[in-house]
């Protein structure tokens, strides 16, 4: 039967390609010829489409799968063989190629046209004829074996072949001469000393050096001055702003969200600040990168820098996918953060492997979702924090208390009450409470008012009812003339009415009501305004679980005081003032009431009082703690007294923790966020899929936290605790990161300085060391300086400096003139990647407009501090503002600041600052481009901020009473550091006569003399 049914099945196959060939051009060939239909037909299909990731040639074997020879598809990859010759059936090529089952459907991203898919299916119904034989050469690549990826060993440094050079050289020199050798070349001379001060200060400041600097360099004969002024700029504050802008640029740093809703982060800064403070301090670079990465759980002593955290958070957020999509969200942003992290600490494209295994580098899709799993249990916002050492352990302290109250009956809260001083506290305020119980006097309000249509009604017990429309959102503002000549407390009660879904006391469908803020008003006859009254803490009979009354004097419209599950009774709340507040005769209090959560959470019937009797003793009491005090102690169960115990030590905590300073907040990662919004509690991490294709409704198995697989001797899977805390993954991370054996870190930082000291790196792609990465230029002196910077420097990236601007190699002058050689280093390395000169660079944007402020004698060089707005913001649309940079007043101390303390709006960049090339913050820059266009030149000789700067230069060199001529003089001296030439200074004194000096001070911002530095 089968002999039989193969004859059929052939015969129908000769009448199908007949007809095929008639109608197709791609069946050119005849069945019977099967060897030059394989090779006029089926081989370039296969070229065409399945080469690119399963040959020798192109060094891809995805799944290990080849298709470039017989053997091949005949053993197959990880699957088993692709193809079984005449059985269409069980061939997984061809399941693969129909798409027959999403996971495998090939290619990964298009389907084949239906009439190559025909044409391969036939040729292996017909027997899979192949007449190629195996492929040997050239042999697929051990992934692994990559410069990147190797050990980093010590080379031996080149012995110095030069015996004229200008200088003693360095190790970096001699690598550098040896190259040159081989090509035949020799390197320029030094530059001179004018040209060499500019450079540095450039280099290490981000400014001009002043024209006394460069003066003073240049008159200082000692064989030490270059040393010496090295270590000068290195050890100024002023260092840590420019460098750490190069970090920011590799963090993709902004203050603003990014996407469709392109919020303002006004904490940002405190990262940006963090690490300027850290480039200063020069810490070493693995404790840097630990920082950034774990600083709660490695260094809990130094709460500070829980600033570094905002290394995590530096990305875009796309908050319109937190409501809609809010599991796409949450692998959207860990994506950006495992990409951020692997660019800029290893150089690593990992995130390429989100979809499938990398295609050219040794990371599995494994590796990439174990990346991913590490960050599974932090969120983005705003996390608190406290500069002092001595405040974050008093509040560590009151936290841990206050959280032991919660449960009476655990073994924690046992431990709280073994503290003598915690009895005692229990047992004064149960006595004092007994004896001197506040007493209320109810305020008869006289005017009272809604915002959003709520109709409030007085009612004979002073009360205020609402009644009327039921608005999402409203605010109330009630006032009445006070009687007491004191004021220590506010009371307010809230009541249950009739006219309420299950009797309120809230006007919510669940009679549940939010008050977002709380805020008292005192209007004194004496007083031209009024005072707000400092509330200091406040309590309430009952507090919805995350909606403690708390929040209803935070600040925050997200945040409210709520009373679910328990409505339908009454409840009422007591503000403490921070201290009595003297009452003037005919004085007015006012009192405000914001609900702003929305769902017509509103207040529903509501009364006032005031006390004067002393603050302690005006605390909101719930019915169940008013029941057990009026037990005897020697009468009560041990349960009721813990529960008692436990609420006066919940409110002495609050009091504690509201008597602390205020925290800082920086936005960055924390376990108490997810999806945009914070929690009481840390938020388990979340689960984290291996996802085929990338697709969120294909999930794979569950990743556990890990990293890259590629180094034997670096643990890829952290094997934590089944018990373990989010932190934990952090810190395993920071570990693996930080290892002495990890050859990427040591290089990618190493080649990270070298790009910006010369403007290109070793390696020409800082953020991919991989095989689509550029190859370095000198990988033996790349290798040496990451094992000099381990193991010599210890880590100091201040050492990095000093090595790479002591060299002979750095301090060449950038003309192309130099010693006649019988080679002409421009013809054999046009590109200067051999470094036979220094290479000439555009100033950065920073810098232009740093040394801008600088000449009209406007630089603020201040450390720290929030960001800078320099535009004019209105509302737009949804949440992301208009920003108009142009009706910015450059008149403002704020213009002043430099430019590390620019707000920057992820979304809406300073055109002018764009055109200067500053990067798009959206995505992950590997380097800036310095681009030459006809637009720079129009915005700067037009922009706003170049003119009225020209004038304030132009302003400060009037003032100075000198003539024309040196007035002239005294700008090129300071914006060159020489003299006008002859020719030079005719020609500017003819301009400035006819176009005004400011004009004149114009055209030397735009001189490429001032623009570049060689």
């Amino acid at each position: 039967m089968g002999i039989s049914f193969r004859r059929s099945t052939m015969a129908d196959y000769l009448r199908l390609a007949f007809v095929v060939f008639v109608a197709s051009p791609i069946c050119s060939a005849s069945p019977p010829d099967t060897l030059k239909h394989f090779s006029t037909v089926v081989e370039p299909l296969l070229k065409k489409h399945c080469y690119a990731c399963h040959s020798h040639a192109a060094g891809v074997m995805e799944g290990n799968l080849t298709l470039d020879s017989h053997s091949g598809w005949q053993i197959g990859g990880d699957r088993g063989p692709a193809i079984l010759p005449g059985d269409i059936e069980k061939s997984l090529f061809v399941r693969v190629i129909q798409r027959v089952d999403d996971d495998l459907a090939m290619p990964p991203d298009d389907a084949l046209p239906h009439e190559v898919v025909e044409t391969l299916v036939d040729w292996i119904r017909q027997g899979a004829v192949d007449p190629r034989e195996d492929v040997t050469l050239p042999q697929p690549h051990d992934a692994r074996d990559w410069w990147s990826l190797r050990p980093l060993r010590r080379p031996s440094i080149p012995a110095a072949t030069r015996a004229d050079a200008p200088c003693p050289l360095n190790p970096i020199d001699k690598f550098i001469e040896a190259k040159q050798a081989e090509a035949g070349i020799t390197g320029v001379p030094l530059a001179d000393r004018r040209t060499l001060i500019r450079r540095l200060t450039f280099d290490l400041l981000g400014r001009l050096p002043t024209a006394s600097e460069v003066d003073e360099f240049c008159d200082d004969q000692h064989s030490d001055a270059y040393a010496r002024l090295v270590d000068r700029l290195l050890a100024s504050p002023q260092y840590g702003q420019r460098w750490a802008r190069h970090w920011l640029d590799t963090a993709h740093f902004a203050d603003s969200h990014g996407c469709e809703h392109d919020v303002f982060r006004p904490q940002a800064w405190q990262y940006r600040d963090y690490v300027i403070d850290r480039l200063n301090a020069d810490v070493s670079w693995p404790r840097f990168l630990r920082e950034q990465l774990a600083a709660d759980v490695l260094y809990p002593d130094q709460p500070q820098l829980v600033a570094a955290l905002g290394f995590l958070g530096a990305g875009p957020l796309e908050l319109s996918r937190a409501g809609t999509a809010p599991v796409t969200f949450d692998y959207l942003d860990r994506d950006d953060m495992v990409t951020q992290i692997m660019a800029a600490v290893v150089s690593t494209t990992a995130n390429c492997a989100r979809c499938h295994t990398h295609k050219f580098d040794p990371i599995t899709q494994e590796d990439y979702y174990a990346l991913q799993a590490v960050f599974a249990g932090v969120g983005k916002g705003d996390v608190a924090f406290d500069p002092s050492q001595n405040v974050a352990r008093e509040r560590q302290y009151w936290q841990h208390v206050l959280l032991a109250t919660k449960n009476p009956t655990s073994a924690d809260f046992a431990a709280v009450m073994r503290d003598s001083n915690h009895q005692d506290l229990v047992f004064a305020w149960e006595t004092k409470t007994r004896n001197e119980s506040a007493s209320w006097q109810v305020l008869h309000p006289d005017t009272f008012t809604a915002t959003n249509g709520t109709v409030l009604k007085r009612l004979s017990d002073h009360s205020l009812l609402a009644t009327g429309p039921r608005p999402e959102k409203d605010i109330y503002s009630i006032g009445s003339n006070l009687t007491t000549d004191t004021l220590t407390a506010i009371r307010l009660d809230v009541l249950v009415d009739d006219s309420f879904p299950l009797r309120g006391p809230g006007r919510a469908d669940n009679g549940n009501l939010h008050l977002t803020e709380f805020e008292a008003y005192l209007f004194s006859p004496q007083a031209d305004s009024p005072l707000r009254l400092p509330i200091e803490q406040a309590s309430a009979d009952w507090d919805q679980d995350g909606w403690t009354i708390q929040h209803a004097l935070d600040g925050d419209e997200k945040t409210a005081w709520g009373i679910y599950p328990q409505v339908g009774h009454d409840h009422y709340a007591v503000m403490v003032l921070n201290a009595p507040v003297a009452i003037a005769p005919q004085s007015r209090l006012v009192i405000q009431l914001k609900q702003l959560h929305g769902g017509s959470h509103l207040l529903g019937r509501i009364r006032l009082s005031v006390t004067n009797d002393p603050r302690g003793t005006a605390i909101a009491v719930p019915p169940d703690i008013q029941s057990i005090l009026d037990i005897p102690v020697s009468q009560r169960e041990a349960v009721a007294q813990s529960q008692l115990a436990a609420f006066v030590l919940r409110h002495h905590a609050q009091h504690e923790l509201a008597q602390l300073p205020s925290p800082s907040q920086v936005y960055a990662v924390s376990p108490y966020y997810s999806r945009g919004t914070r929690s009481d509690i840390p938020t388990p991490p979340k689960v984290v899929l291996v996802l085929q294709r990338g697709d969120i409704d294909k999930p794979g198995e569950v990743a556990q936290p890990g990293a890259l697989s590629v180094f034997d001797e670096l643990a890829d899977h952290f094997c934590l605790a089944a018990s373990h805390d989010e932190s934990d993954r952090r810190k395993a991370l920071a570990d693996w990161f930080t290892d002495h054996d990890q050859p990427l870190m040591w290089r990618s930082i190493a080649n990270r300085v070298w790009h910006h000291h010369f403007g290109t790196g070793l390696c020409d792609t800082p953020n991919d060391f991989g095989r689509m990465g550029a190859i370095p230029t000198h990988p033996e002196l790349l290798d040496w300086l990451a094992v000099w910077f381990r193991d010599d420097a210890h880590g100091s990236l201040k050492e990095l400096h000093r090595l790479i601007v002591m060299s002979h190699t750095y301090q060449q002058q950038s003309d192309v003139t130099g010693e006649d050689t019988a080679i002409d280093p421009q013809v054999i390395d046009a590109g200067n990647r051999l470094l036979w000169r220094m290479n000439r660079r555009r100033l950065d944007a920073e810098s232009y407009r740093d040394s801008v402020l600088q000449l009209a004698g406007r630089l603020d060089a201040s450390l720290g501090g929030p960001g800078i707005q320099q535009f004019v913001q209105t509302p737009g649309p949804q949440s992301t503002p208009k920003l108009d940079y142009e009706a910015f007043d450059w008149q403002q101390p704020a213009a002043t600041r430099r430019s590390i303390y620019r707000v920057v709006w992820r979304g809406i960049p300073d055109p002018f600052m764009e055109s200067l090339d500053f990067p798009d913050l959206g995505i992950v820059p590997d380097r800036r481009n310095f681009s030459v266009s006809s637009l720079q030149s129009l915005v700067l000789l037009n922009n706003r901020f170049v003119l009225h700067h020209a004038e304030a230069w132009a302003a400060q060199l009037e003032a100075s009473s000198l003539e024309i001529g040196a007035q002239i003089t005294l700008a090129c001296q300071q914006a060159f550091y020489r003299d006008p030439l002859a020719g030079e200074k005719d020609d500017w004194t003819a301009y400035v006569m006819q176009h005004g000096l400011p004009a004149f001070c114009r055209i030397l911002l735009n001189s490429n003399e001032f623009l570049f530095v060689d």
